[in-house]
């Protein structure tokens, strides 16, 4: 019986990174479910913690839909957000409407895709700024990409700012 590797399928922002010519790593990670929802089982990651960022989609009084990414060990400070989004406030889009909004399941979510979709505004805690290389979901739950900050920031129009503090 011959032992052939399952060979992964490239995701769709894998694929429009590969068609402008970014480079990037893909990162295939397990899963945990916890009822319906599906996540990044986040205990493979523990030396690049800092490096890997989740992508939070949020509706404001003046964006519909606005996007903050912070590092996995951070929160998202709503107040900070609103004040650099121009929000009189901001909450986390609710679970029901996540994926009918940017197509993307809780767990998903990512600042490339949702972009290219729906062009809202990408906001990126300051952190990210000092980094190379952040990764960030890839568009299915259990993938995520590498990318440089200096590709990431323009693919996605996005804007650097304080909006993380501490868990």
């Amino acid at each position: 019986m011959s032992k052939k590797k399952a060979k992964v399928s490239k995701t769709l922002v894998e694929k429009m990174l590969d068609q402008q010519k970014i480079s990037y790593e893909s990162i295939v990670a397990p899963t945990v479910k916890d009822g319906d929802v599906e996540s990044l089982d986040t205990t493979n990651f523990p030396e690049h913690e800092t490096t890997v960022y989740k992508t939070l989609v949020l509706k404001g009084t003046e964006n519909p839909v606005l996007v903050g990414v912070v590092p996995l060990d951070k929160h998202l400070s709503y107040k900070k957000l609103r004040q650099l989004s121009g929000d009189k406030k901001v909450h986390l889009l609710p679970l029901k409407d996540l994926e009918k909004t940017t197509g993307y399941v809780h767990g998903a979510n990512t600042p490339i895709g949702i972009y290219e979709k729906l062009k809202v505004p990408i906001f990126y805690d300051q952190q990210a700024e000092s980094e190379d290389e952040i990764i960030v979901s890839a568009g299915k739950v259990g993938r995520s990409v590498k990318i440089k900050v200096s590709d990431l920031i323009p693919i996605t129009a996005g804007q650097f700012g304080d909006i993380a503090e501490d868990k």
